[in-house]
């Protein structure tokens, strides 16, 4: 199973951009995106398929903001839009599709974790969605496995960001943030694999690179996408990509492929 997570920073702005020209090329089973920027009147019709790659979305109700999506090959045995916390669920940030057989409970999920970059109103609710999440992902871990991607919008050490001196009290490089990442996937604790990291320890592997200066042509960047999986599913990878030939958005594609079948 190829499972690629691309933030798009706006559906509409990605497209143009040539990044469903490019997608079939990949031959992805499913897609996890963020940031889609539109409500269901821009997508309906649109950007909701790709070849045979069918696409559902949780939209943020306010315009221009947000949003998820998560396309796969295979029909889900249920979708579950929000993660059941209103504040969050009004922005449109979780999408999960199960393929649950007998024998077999699994999930896909697009996440997209809030910024706090705009100021420390935005940084408390991200620290409010950090708080509810944990518990989220531990129940759910509890009872499936599953796979997440996603913007994550935490550089979790120092080599998963250029400039790690510089930013260590700027949001995405918290303390806090950061200790976060590694609860989550302190094997003693939340149990959970950054997947890529699994496969590549190397330095300057980012998948987001700031539009001020000549980041993007320098490569100053960080590590900001990722794939969470329980631990079964992780060991299935094989393969990682971080795909910087085009761009379609701030952020890179960043594809992983997995050893089994939907």
């Amino acid at each position: 199973m190829r499972f690629i997570s691309a933030n798009l920073n706006g559906i509409r702005s990605a497209a143009s951009k040539g990044f469903f020209e490019w997608l079939p090329e990949q031959k992805a089973d499913a897609l996890g995106v963020q940031e889609v920027k539109a409500q269901d009147e821009h997508v309906a019709g649109v950007y909701c398929s790709s070849g045979q790659l069918q696409g559902h979305f949780h939209y943020a109700e306010k315009k221009g903001y947000s949003g998820v999506g998560l396309y796969t090959r295979e029909e889900p045995s249920d979708l579950i839009l929000g993660f059941g916390v209103e504040e969050f669920d009004k922005e449109g940030r979780w999408v999960e599709k199960r393929f649950d057989k007998p024998g077999r409970k699994l999930s896909l999920i697009s996440c997209y974790f809030p910024s706090g970059s705009s100021g420390p109103e935005r940084q408390e609710a991200k620290f409010r969605f950090l708080d509810a999440m944990y518990p989220h992902l531990m129940a759910l871990k509890a009872e499936r496995e599953f796979i997440l991607v996603g913007d994550v919008n935490i550089a979790h050490k120092e080599i998963d960001l250029k400039n790690w001196k510089g930013n260590l009290k700027n949001s995405g490089f918290l303390p806090e943030e950061r200790a976060w990442v590694s609860k989550l996937i302190g094997p003693d604790e939340g149990g959970l694999v950054d997947v890529f990291r699994t496969l590549n320890d190397k330095p300057e592997q980012y998948t987001w690179w700031s539009n001020r200066g000549q980041a993007y042509a320098k490569n100053v960047g960080w590590r900001l996408d990722y794939h969470f999986a329980t631990p079964a599913l992780a060991a299935l990878a094989k393969r990682e990509q971080i795909y910087t030939a085009q761009k379609f958005s701030d952020h890179a594609p960043l594809t992983i492929d997995y050893d089994f079948k939907l």
